[in-house]
């Protein structure tokens, strides 16, 4: 899919697994297959994972004709964009907000959801080309601080990251949250170093499931 197609995807699915690991491999790949089983199509491999352009590489040969959007997390600099690119990366977001990487994603056409807190920071990303802009921690202020962002600033569409929990999905949305990235709650560390699969699938449906229920649907 192309760009605008991608953005159109993450913002309808609106939850986007982050995958985090300490070992990369193809037990990285299963994982992302694990997490598209339970319904959460919009998959996030973080660059501070072993492996994580070669997981890329497999993964997106492996899920090519899945419904599956494949993404890379935690990219710190315009080279490290371009290269997740071309190992497959179809979205590419960062922690802190890099003007470059923002750049490097538009040079190439994918989209970019860059990183930022403060009102000054989310509106700075927007006005560079952030097509989303991730709000992290999002634990600090929670969905007050995402409601209160978007009383001034309601055209920038937010994506907290760092404190999403199953309990709080349908308080951040009604936040006027326009996605949701989940790590560790959806993806543990615990699960993937046992290789509970099965684990990570349910995990992720659950996640589905309480965005569904959210929405109405």
């Amino acid at each position: 899919m192309d760009k605008y197609q991608a953005i159109q995807y993450l913002l309808e699915k609106r939850i986007v697994a982050v995958v985090r690991a300490d070992t990369g491999g193809d037990d990285l790949v299963k994982v992302v297959e694990a997490v598209a089983a339970g319904g959460v199509h919009c998959i996030e491999v973080t660059m501070t994972t072993p492996g994580a352009l070669a997981c890329l590489e497999t993964a997106s040969r492996q899920l090519a004709k899945a419904d599956v959007l494949l993404g890379v997390g935690t990219v710190l600099d315009a080279e490290t964009c371009r290269m997740a690119i071309l190992a497959g990366a179809q979205y590419v977001v960062t922690p802190t907000l890099s003007v470059g990487v923002i750049a490097a994603a538009r040079r190439y056409g994918k989209p970019v959801i860059a990183g930022a807190f403060t009102p000054t920071e989310i509106l700075t990303a927007w006005e560079h080309g952030s097509d989303l802009v991730k709000v992290f921690p999002a634990s600090v202020g929670g969905p007050d601080y995402i409601k209160a962002i978007k009383g001034p600033l309601p055209q920038i569409p937010l994506v907290p990251t760092g404190g999403v929990e199953l309990e709080n999905v349908g308080d951040f949305l009604k936040a006027g949250a326009a996605a949701l990235a989940v790590g560790g709650n959806l993806v543990s560390k615990k699960l993937v170093a046992a290789r509970d699969f099965a684990g990570i699938t349910a995990n992720a449906k659950a996640f589905a499931d309480a965005v569904k229920a959210a929405r109405g649907r």
